[in-house]
């Protein structure tokens, strides 16, 4: 890449809501250019959709926005405006279309992610937008010029408008590492406390229980907590739990065990059944059969299930074969399990914390920073799994870009 000096917009950071924001700035004919501090794009998108890029969810939108919580009512004109539809169909101007799988959630018919990147990159280029790789952003110089510390060294770049899309802190490896949070608060920006979503909790198993069904999956069982309660699958890990069921869960489960010191789950082992069904099928003779094989046969429980049964009678001090089949059977379906720890961030899905929202104008503009946009996980918003991150990305990046757009342009811009 050439040496820049002065360009009309800046994007850093390369993932989906960086390379969207690029996007839209370049659809106006802006100069743009992408830094980021990796060698090379999008690799956490990349990795998402090793096992099927899940970009969105076929659910009515109602059901849809619902599922970010707090900041439902702040994201929903974004949504509004580039959401899970819109999001299809510029997949599908890519070559890239799209199928709605049995769960509701919504893939590319390659699965992958890299031939989507791929087909983005190539509409980049075409639009004469430029890489800065290798280019870690470290805030801004006396005279208001990005700065970026690079192989060759330090490089100012002055931007008539700047987007910020960086990422949360999670899988730091693969470029989001928080790095900017510092820089930001310096500038007086209001930046909540990044914390781990969508990830694993650590329960105190025994090594017997730990070692025996550690990576086994726990397939069609509900979870409760408070008033929530999902339906799913968890994995069974050496420290504790996670999966989606569990990730569904997570923010509450998250700042329970913050600010209490644990989380008390619940676990369903056959929801399917209610307990009179159940105590029903419990109320046959057990015979000569051990307790295991009467659990698998009579109440349909798998191994890992009946571990995790015995497991939690172990630690409450409960007799498995001394209880009344009702008993039994309520136990079944409301299995306790203590979660003691929040996964590292560095292993969770995504972050929750970041800017808050109410340093951010309408159009995606930091009140305290004019001409400085910021779109996708670095912004204090979360959500489960399921489409729903990777949606609020790419719509936030379309509102930043068309934001930054504006601004270059001299259009009036919405700071409210």
């Amino acid at each position: 890449m050439a040496d820049i000096i002065d360009i009309d917009a800046a994007v850093i950071g390369a993932g989906p809501a960086g390379l969207m924001a690029a996007e839209q700035l370049a659809a106006v004919g802006a100069r743009v250019v992408i830094f980021d501090g990796m060698g090379a794009l999008a690799r956490k998108f990349l990795l998402a959709g090793r096992g099927g890029l899940n970009l969105t969810h076929s659910e009515p939108l109602p059901k849809f926005l619902k599922r970010y919580g707090a900041a439902e009512a702040r994201l929903t004109p974004a949504i509004d405006a580039f959401g899970p539809g819109a999001l299809r169909r510029w997949a599908d101007d890519l070559g890239q279309p799209t199928f709605v799988g049995s769960s509701g959630r919504v893939f590319p018919t390659a699965m992958k992610a890299s031939p989507l990147l791929r087909a983005w990159l190539r509409r980049l280029d075409a639009q004469g937008v430029q890489l800065g790789l290798r280019h870690r952003w470290h805030g801004w110089d006396s005279a208001g010029r990005l700065v970026f510390a690079t192989p060759d060294g330090e490089r100012s770049v002055a931007a008539r408008a700047t987007v910020l899309a960086l990422g949360g802190a999670s899988w730091p490896r693969l470029g989001s590492d928080g790095g900017w949070v510092d820089v930001l608060t310096a500038k007086g920006v209001d930046v909540s406390a990044l914390k781990p979503a969508n990830c694993g909790f650590g329960v105190a198993w025994s090594a017997l229980f730990a070692d025996k069904y550690q990576g086994t999956p726990l397939k069609n069982v509900a979870l409760a907590f408070a008033e929530q309660r999902v339906r799913g699958e968890v994995i069974i890990t050496a420290a504790g739990l996670e999966g989606g069921a569990i990730y569904a869960l997570s923010a509450r489960l998250r700042d329970a065990v913050l600010s209490d010191g644990e989380a008390r789950l619940s676990i369903a082992l056959r929801p399917d059944l209610d307990v009179a069904a159940l105590t029903a099928r419990l109320s046959k003779p057990k015979a000569k059969q051990s307790m295991s094989t009467y659990l698998r046969k009579a109440a349909g429980l798998s191994p890992a299930g009946i571990g995790l049964l015995q497991e939690a009678a172990r630690q409450d001090g409960v007799a498995l074969a001394k209880l009344a089949p009702d008993a039994l059977a309520a136990l079944i379906n409301a299995v306790p399990v203590r979660l003691t720890s929040v996964a590292p961030i560095a292993r969770a899905i995504s972050s929750a914390g970041g800017i808050a929202l109410d340093e951010i104008g309408d159009d995606y503009m930091l009140r305290k920073l004019p001409g400085v946009f910021v779109a996708g996980e670095m912004i204090d918003w979360e959500a489960p799994t399921g489409g729903y991150l990777l949606t609020a990305c790419f719509a936030t990046a379309v509102a930043a870009g068309q934001g930054a757009a504006r601004w270059i342009s001299g259009a009036p811009h919405q700071s409210v």
